[in-house]
């Protein structure tokens, strides 16, 4: 959510941001939404103020002049209710318009309508090929016992899958190292609630627009990201500007319905409704330089833990048309998937200005003035997603799975897994 004071007087800006986002939304709309707001709140402050007036006239008044105060209240009584009805009327419009009033991206966010339009600013590691014909992590786990998607999908339906043996180690072996490198860097561990409130998703803007792709449960939802209940963390806090910034490294499952995405990866474990993510968040002062140091930052942290893996990638930067509504600037880092032959996006690093914590109400106070802080968020690790790009990276010509040198003390010293079945 962005200053309605800033919306009034950057109305421009706000339909270029819409443009270059590809967004429909008339920012007109919503000026001529506040305008009526703005009137009818003087009104009602006017008619709040003459009631109290008359209330107080009328304690001090004899009996005769009283009766007539009175009939006169009363007439301003049924003003105010009836004005302040339609007060509310014209907030719920124009509360919906501000939810949906996009921020503005960065200069040096390219051009384009969608994902097709990214552009490659890093390439790491050798995709040349192997010397063998590589499988794909479908045929790699079920040989090897890792999963099982036929009694997955009998308990949790489509994209259901149960991981098993190596395949279950190995992944909570992905969390163990995450978790800990992250937090060698400064970072906070929590483990988040997936359950949240219907607040938590609107305040951090996957509400209203991504209402089909969530679960929900009664009044509540489960998130399809660690980053809501982080966020949700310190709303309507004022913090401690030495305590700026709050870096976290967060754990927790995450839910998403994949709506729109029927046909796609219909088999394995690229996209499925329940997997675990770890985020990094951060917090700092309300500064643009600040918040791009930052986003180089957590940028730069997951392309060395790939690095680190050994899993060849790339990096994205995000076109308009690519960005959330409240993204100012996204990177996306995309792994090699050798039986695809191509890039498949892994993780995404965006920052916000105070997009959300304007809705989360986050603050801090700076020389005693109170300041909305900026936040970032990244993906230090989507699991099974990046499992199985280590999986078909890792894979050996006897169909072996060598284990990532860094992995390999989070793996009992295992350092092989499975048995040869091929030649």
């Amino acid at each position: 959510m962005l200053d309605i004071k800033f919306i009034r007087e950057n109305s421009d800006l706000i339909k270029l941001a819409a443009t270059k986002k590809h967004m429909s939304f008339n920012v007109d709309d919503l000026i001529a939404a506040d305008s009526k707001r703005l009137e009818l709140l003087k009104v009602v402050e006017d008619l709040r103020a003459k009631q109290n007036a008359a209330s107080d006239a009328i304690t001090k008044a004899q009996a005769l002049e009283r009766t007539t105060l009175i009939d006169e209240m009363r007439n301003v009584k049924e003003s105010l209710k009836a004005k302040e009805e339609e007060l509310e009327e014209v907030m719920k419009s124009w509360r919906i318009l501000m939810l949906a009033v996009p921020n503005i991206p960065d200069m040096s966010v390219p051009e384009g309508a969608s994902d097709a339009d990214n552009v490659e600013v890093k390439r790491w590691g050798d995709i040349e090929g192997k010397s063998f014909t590589p499988l794909d992590h479908i045929e790699l786990m079920e040989a090897h016992a890792m999963v099982d998607f036929e009694r997955g999908t009998k308990t949790a339906g489509f994209r259901g899958y149960f991981l098993k043996n190596d395949g279950a180690m190995l992944e909570m072996a992905i969390w163990s190292y995450v978790m800990q490198r992250w937090q060698a860097k400064g970072f906070e561990p929590m483990l988040v609630p997936s359950l949240v409130k219907r607040e938590a998703l609107l305040g951090t803007g996957y509400l209203p627009q991504g209402e089909d792709d969530l679960y929900k449960d009664g009044n509540d939802y489960m998130a399809g990201t660690g980053e809501v209940a982080t966020m949700f963390y310190h709303s309507d806090e004022v913090l401690d500007k030495a305590s700026l910034p709050k870096k976290y490294i967060v754990w927790s499952p995450c839910f998403r319905k994949e709506a729109g995405s029927h046909g796609k990866d219909v088999k394995g474990l690229v996209r499925v409704h329940e997997f675990y993510k770890c985020e990094q968040v951060i917090l700092c002062e309300a500064s643009h330089e600040t918040s791009v140091k930052f986003h180089e930052e957590i940028r730069a942290h997951a392309e060395e833990m790939m690095e680190e893996l050994g899993i060849p990638y790339h990096t994205v930067i995000n076109c308009g048309g690519d960005l959330g509504q409240g993204q100012v600037k996204k990177y996306d880092i995309e792994a090699w998937m050798p039986s695809q032959n191509k890039y498949r996006e892994t993780h995404s690093a965006s920052y916000f200005h105070d997009y959300q914590t304007r809705r989360l109400n986050i603050r801090y106070k700076d020389n005693d003035k109170l300041q909305y802080t900026h936040s970032l968020n990244n993906t230090a690790a989507a699991t099974p997603r990046l499992l199985t790009a280590i999986i078909e990276n890792y894979q050996q010509a006897d169909g072996t799975i060598r284990v990532p040198d860094v992995l390999v003390p989070f793996m009992n010293g295992k350092t092989v897994l499975g048995s040869p079945f091929r030649s």
